[in-house]
């Protein structure tokens, strides 16, 4: 298994990508697809016409407007210059399929793409993406809006992306024993902020779930002006890496 960040940041930073991850076992799955992700996919080398999943786990837009471009994009390569992919399937939180298809019935010249758009909305229950298991799980975020984490496993190894959220008991039962969780470090623990966690939660998470490393992302800016890491170390004793646009993890 092997995780790529193409997106550390939040909607509008001035060095990040907002948030973005590609996770390749068998399959090649992408976590979330925020502004400026599209561009790091493409320079991390990978051909955007083989994405064949993507889960969302919720949709604020510093989580999924490259969706609109990555999907004009397939439709352009498609219809006009002669290209094929296989088929996509759009997976997400409740409330998922009515957004897309107003999404595809609206936009200019989305209706009718020459490949099948499958939409998958999830609560609790996992699935299999060929030999990857996904486990969603509800997270509380905002009120009012549905929001999932994702357990990944293959081949012994486990990854957990928690999406935006707040510290809660089902995030860390969904971080239970992981090989790496990647947590919304939006604040430092010294300036919380709402609705997300800061780097003492994070730290917290990982040392009640027990994982094996702690990936701190989802950066507001004035998370970079303190050290989150050290602040999340004060509560969590292992391994702790910052994350940056296009680190690579090997699970």
């Amino acid at each position: 298994m092997r995780l790529t960040i193409l997106g550390s940041g939040t909607n509008v930073h001035p060095t990040r990508a907002a948030s973005g991850y590609l996770v390749q076992t068998d399959q090649m799955v992408l976590l979330d697809f925020g502004p400026r992700t599209l561009m790091n996919l493409i320079k991390n080398g990978v051909d955007r016409h083989r994405v064949t999943h993507i889960l969302f786990s919720h949709f604020h837009a510093d989580h999924f407007s490259d969706f609109i471009t990555f999907f004009f994009d397939a439709l352009i390569y498609t219809k006009h210059e002669g290209g094929r992919r296989p088929d996509l399937t759009l997976i997400g939180p409740k409330g998922m399929k009515p957004l897309i298809q107003s999404i595809m019935a609206t936009f200019p010249s989305f209706s009718n793409p020459p490949f099948g758009v499958h939409l998958k909305e999830v609560g609790g229950r996992s699935f299999e993406i060929g030999d990857t298991l996904v486990v969603p799980k509800p997270v509380v975020h905002v009120p009012d809006l549905n929001c999932v984490g994702y357990r990944l496993e293959y081949n012994k190894k486990a990854l957990v992306y928690s999406g935006d959220a707040q510290y809660c008991d089902s995030l860390v039962r969904l971080c239970d024993d992981a090989d790496v969780a990647v947590l919304d470090c939006s604040f430092p623990a010294n300036k919380p902020g709402p609705v997300h966690l800061h780097a003492g939660e994070c730290g917290r998470v990982a040392k009640e779930a027990g994982v094996g490393q702690l990936i701190l992302s989802h950066f507001y800016p004035i998370a970079d002006r303190y050290d989150v890491k050290a602040q999340a170390g004060e509560e969590y004793g292992g391994r702790i890496v910052k994350g940056k646009d296009l680190l690579t993890i090997a699970l």
